[in-house]
């Protein structure tokens, strides 16, 4: 199991003072290995043509639109990470998408590395699969 492998070594206490940026961080990676495992499980895509399909998932606008279909489904306290995640100061600016989009994203970003982070396995799993 990945839970083995990848040992989150902090407390729900120290993930929650954590910044929303670091939580996206995570969830970034979290989510993106998600959509290629989901890819290999279901394609028999070449590596390129892999890639490209991911993006259409892990794109900013994309993300966007997942995080403001699913709100509604969010318990308070996703919909507080997702508020706190939208509302950090990013001094990155988006390339390939605009500045509220890239909020949006960097939200659902954060919530899924939050859930992660406090190992809410179970929650997780049930946000992703929402991703079509």
């Amino acid at each position: 199991m990945l839970e083995e492998f990848i040992k989150i070594e902090r407390d729900e206490t120290e993930i929650n003072l954590m910044s929303p940026l670091t939580w996206a961080y995570v969830g970034d990676c979290v989510y993106e290995l998600y959509i290629r495992t989901s890819l290999i499980n279901k394609t028999n895509l070449k590596p390129h043509k892999l890639h490209i399909k991911s993006i259409k998932y892990v794109k900013a606008q994309a993300q966007a639109e997942l995080l403001k279909k699913m709100y509604e489904d969010l318990t308070e306290e996703e919909k507080d990470i997702v508020r706190r995640g939208r509302n950090t100061e990013n001094h990155h600016l988006p390339k390939n998408s605009n500045v509220q989009e890239y909020m949006y994203a960097t939200a659902f970003e954060a919530l899924i590395g939050y859930l992660y982070l406090t190992k809410q396995h179970k929650r997780l799993k049930e946000i992703l699969e929402k991703v079509k």
